[in-house]
């Protein structure tokens, strides 16, 4: 299993980053990159609340990880401080492919 710690600082007031992070349509309106659609599945916004979205590429040509243009990851909020921190915790599905051995 691989693991990967993110973090960043944004120049906007604390309350507004943190409303960003806890509401299921700006998360579906910021959280994607530049060519990709959001989808939120489900989003419970309190502390131990879990979360599903899927990551749709606008082009058919993006290799997506758990269907063949979609990355969808699944989560929960460790720990909520209003104003002051989120912190969420997720997974990626990915597809699974098997071989048959000769």
């Amino acid at each position: 299993m691989h693991s990967t710690r993110v973090s960043w600082h944004v120049n906007a007031p604390r309350a507004a980053v943190h409303r960003a992070l806890v509401d299921a349509d700006a998360v579906a309106a910021r959280r994607a990159p530049e060519g990709v659609t959001a989808q939120v599945h489900a989003f419970d916004a309190g502390e131990g609340g879990s979360f599903r979205v899927s990551l749709t590429y606008d082009l058919p040509t993006g290799p997506g990880k758990s269907a063949p243009h979609t990355d969808t990851y699944h989560g929960h909020f460790a720990r909520l401080v209003p104003g002051e921190r989120v912190v969420e915790v997720l997974e990626f599905g990915t597809r699974t492919r098997r071989c048959a051995a000769r």
